[in-house]
């Protein structure tokens, strides 16, 4: 375990992070939490939180292994440029003479580097909703246990396509296991072992595999967890298939199948910042490097920025961009398995990047990487945060309403990022959740609005002379209570 001591300059950060990890974790449930921070090429913080194993209380460790999910995407993606480097293919080959796909238009084929950035304008056709669900125990029945078994699924998706390749962002796990059959067609290598000798290995991340036997034999390993309908956490297996017992559809695991840990990770992240070129020889060129950092196609997510505009968020290759955080661009990936959660960002004009990872779900992790960032800039990140601020805001106006002498009584409730009114009826029993629209999405306003059948319906929040907080909804005024 490593921590900013008390006397260095990174003690800001290592404060905030004992702070406000523990509360994040705690709001959403997580046993296990892990986070590594690097900056000017060194490592400034490296931790583990709670339990990386709750029913045995082994505790989370900054060597812990958890699953990356699609922070493995841009592993992918650096096979994909080294095969392209070596001549073996070009970014813009249509993809069907590599693999047997099938789909695309007539005067528009879908490209390799249609592949990488999300945009074949074919939207997702869930094949990690389907993996993930069969290892769990909830199979769809739909095969999906070989090549065969995979291209018959997506090839059949002809009529789902809706635009032409490169004109929209649809996220496709299904897209990037076609990337690794490419670098598995390519190399000769079953893909997960042309990534472990190519990309893991020369980077000295000996403990980072693809290999489930692998993990769990390991001594510092997370035991991965999904919430049950009560709110309660669940041990349960990894649900993605071992390519090792599956070496022809080891592609299946391109999707999001690695294992590391945060201190790994970040040997991976610094590698990102230093453009490859400290290792020897390179694992890419800087040009392809660029080509991953930069983003080739926009993405529908609107980042609201400090300054309170909007930055409209792009995808390079096997990375998200954020052109403008604070001026300077924020490059990162967060993966899921629904079990297992991770992140991963840097920002290469500061030279310093973040990686996370627990074992279950619901960590706000944009929200920390960019705290980390703005403590770096020498920002108080409650101040400047929009996330923190939304979240405080909300919590100003949660809780118990009550009108005239307690007649009527509602709970205000924030549900997933959003407000709702949560009211029981005291004849049936039934409870009803309403929506709380904003008006001004970053809540410097309290108007909000309800939505039924077209009609809008106004929902104010404001303050009496007493400073007690009311809340006007169509006849009725309910004072704050609790």
């Amino acid at each position: 375990m490593s921590k900013a001591a008390p006397s260095t300059p990174h003690q800001p950060l290592a404060t905030w992070l004992d702070e406000q990890i523990p509360r994040f974790m705690h709001q959403c449930k997580l046993p296990g939490f892990s986070i590594a921070v690097v900056h000017d090429g060194a490592v400034i913080f490296a931790d583990g939180f709670g339990a990386r194993d709750p029913q045995r209380n082994l505790p989370a460790t900054a060597d812990t292994l958890y699953g990356i999910g699609s922070v493995t995407k841009s592993f992918v993606a650096i096979g994909i440029l080294q095969l392209a480097e070596a001549g073996k293919l070009d970014l813009h080959d249509p993809v069907a003479p590599h693999i047997p796909f099938a789909l695309g238009l007539p005067d528009a084929p879908i490209t390799i580097h249609h592949l990488l950035t999300h945009s074949l304008g074919l939207p997702s056709l869930a094949t990690s909703t389907l993996l993930i669900n069969k290892g769990l125990g909830l199979a769809s029945g739909i095969p999906l246990s070989s090549p065969n078994d995979f291209y018959r699924f997506v090839n059949g998706a002809q009529d789902e396509i809706v635009a032409k390749p490169g004109e929209r962002f649809f996220y496709h796990n299904a897209g990037y296991r076609m990337l690794g059959h490419i670098i598995q067609e390519k190399s000769g290598f079953p893909f997960h072992a042309y990534i472990q000798e190519k990309v893991i290995a020369p980077l000295g991340m000996a403990r980072t595999t693809f290999d489930i036997a692998a993990m769990q034999s390991d001594p510092d390993h997370a035991i991965f967890h999904r919430k049950t309908a009560a709110g309660a956490n669940e041990p349960v297996p990894f649900p993605y298939p071992s390519p090792v017992d599956n070496p022809k559809f080891s592609f299946l695991s391109a999707a999001g199948g690695l294992f590391s840990s945060v201190n790994e990770l970040a040997k991976y992240v610094q590698m990102h910042l230093e453009l490859g070129q400290t290792q020897s020889p390179p694992l890419l060129s800087p040009t392809s490097f660029e080509q991953m950092h930069n983003p080739h196609v926009p993405r529908p997510a609107q980042n609201p920025l400090p300054d309170g505009t909007i930055d409209q968020q792009g995808y390079g290759y096997g990375l998200a961009i954020t052109p403008s955080f604070f001026g300077h661009k924020l490059v990162a990936h967060d993966g899921s398995v629904l079990v297992s959660t991770a992140s991963m960002a840097f920002m290469p004009d500061l030279n310093a990047g973040v990686v996370m990872m627990g074992n279950g779900a619901g960590m706000p992790y944009a929200t920390i990487a960019q705290s980390v960032f703005a403590i770096l800039l020498g920002k108080e990140p409650a101040a400047v945060i929009p996330a923190l601020q939304i979240e405080r805001r909300m919590e100003q106006l949660t809780g118990t309403y009550e009108t005239y002498r307690g007649v009527e009584t509602i709970q205000v409730v924030n549900k997933g990022g959003l407000l709702y009114t949560e009211a029981t009826d005291p004849v049936s029993t039934t409870t009803t959740l309403t929506p709380l629209i904003p008006e001004d999405p970053m809540l410097a306003s309290t108007n909000f609005y309800t939505l039924s059948n077209g009609i809008k319906s106004p929902v104010e929040f404001w303050a009496d002379a007493q400073g007690d907080t009311l809340l006007i909804i169509e006849r009725y005024c309910y004072r704050k209570v609790g």
